[in-house]
């Protein structure tokens, strides 16, 4: 049997630009929610101009494209009263709208969550902001590099020896994408109950900080002392030895949390000492011998006696992987190849063939249809 996606028949209009807020709407079109993007006339979101790399797609990023397929486009100019009053009608029709201005913007403009959630008090309205409406960082950029440095995970990051690193993806804009959807379906069910709208708000700031709850909790309830990265491989600042990424001959391999009494033997080591205390030490001795093999040789040896352990993949030998094969991650778009909503709603992932849309492209129809 068929059935209906979760989200079917429910109209999201996304406002946001570049990452963060565009992310949480694709992850509602995904569920099944219609979604119209709204854009400045000519311009359009910035990011399909603000490049994630030298490859473009029909003169947009392909960042743009992976984050914005499936949409509809509109274009209004919130200066001018009439499109700031066709924008308060479309969404009077809407069930979600999501917004990332940095603060006060959007009320200045006079399409705020204020002015509409008067104009739908069914409305719900989802917010990021980079860090949170006031306060001394409230009009710093809300950008993900900034983010990671601001929070802490940027400094945590590498060995002792190493300076700041950054992770290697936009993980404060995703990681808020992710957390405003999780608000906005609960205010949805909510409103199932009572007929009410909401305002959820997040920031990548609360975005990174829920993200190090782990390290944080321990940091806080630890005298406030900081954890100590460990000088060699370094992969977890409160893990012990042999917790890192190590070169093999070929390439490398990560070893995780075990009793170092296990691998001892299998490495031909001795590895006595305390996990923590002796923790550069053991994981020098541990470097020196998985660095004279090959990661095969290694695999072959320590996962027949449940090491936890894994090679280190690059993006070609994990697309060439059965087991990545095996989840059906991929689609094709009508313009590009990009991945499927990383979850299975009674089996089935969704997928959408169409690609994200021109600079209003729908908006003629759009107009027709809410009579803008």
């Amino acid at each position: 049997m068929t059935t209906s996606p979760p989200l079917d028949g429910l109209l999201v209009i996304d406002m946001a630009q570049f990452l963060s807020g565009p992310s949480a709407a694709l992850r509602l079109g995904d569920l099944g929610a219609r979604v119209i993007k709204v854009e400045r006339p000519g311009v359009g979101d910035i990011c399909r101009t603000l490049y994630l790399s030298d490859t473009d797609i029909d003169g947009a990023s392909t960042l743009f494209h992976a984050i914005n397929r499936g949409k509809q486009s509109i274009a209004l100019d919130y200066k001018i009263n009439a499109d700031r009053a066709a924008l308060v009608r479309l969404a009077t029709h809407a069930d979600v709208v999501i917004q990332n201005f940095r603060p006060g913007v959007a009320d200045r403009l006079g399409v705020g969550p204020a002015v509409l959630r008067a104009a739908n008090p069914r409305l719900v309205v989802g917010t990021i902001s980079g860090y949170g409406d006031d306060g001394p960082w409230a009009d710093l950029p809300g950008q993900d590099l900034l983010a990671q440095a601001l929070s802490g995970a940027m400094w945590l990051n590498g060995d002792a020896g190493d300076g700041p690193q950054a992770v290697g993806l936009s993980i404060a804009d995703m990681l808020a994408g992710h957390v405003l959807v999780e608000g906005v379906l609960a205010a949805l069910v909510r409103r199932g109950i009572d007929g009410t709208g909401a305002l959820v708000e997040t920031s990548l700031l609360e975005a990174l900080i829920d993200y190090q709850f782990e390290v944080l909790t321990t940091h806080l309830n630890d005298g406030g002392r900081l954890p100590r990265r460990a000088a060699v491989d370094n992969a977890h600042a409160y893990l012990g030895a042999p917790y890192g990424v190590y070169r093999t001959s070929d390439g490398w391999l990560a070893l995780a949390m075990m009793p170092l009494d296990r691998l001892a033997p299998l490495l031909g080591l001795d590895l006595s000492g305390d996990p923590f205390a002796d923790r550069d030490a053991i994981k020098a001795r541990i470097a020196g011998r998985i660095v004279q093999r090959t990661t095969d040789d290694w695999m072959a040896v320590l996962r027949a006696h449940d090491i936890w352990c894994a090679p280190v993949l690059d993006w070609p030998a994990l697309l060439a992987s059965d087991a990545f094969a095996r989840l059906g991650m991929l689609q094709e778009t009508d313009v590009v190849t990009t991945t499927r909503p990383p979850l299975r709603i009674d089996g089935a992932r969704a997928s959408n063939p169409a690609g994200a849309p021109a600079i209003d492209q729908h908006g003629a129809a759009i107009r027709r249809e809410f009579n803008l």
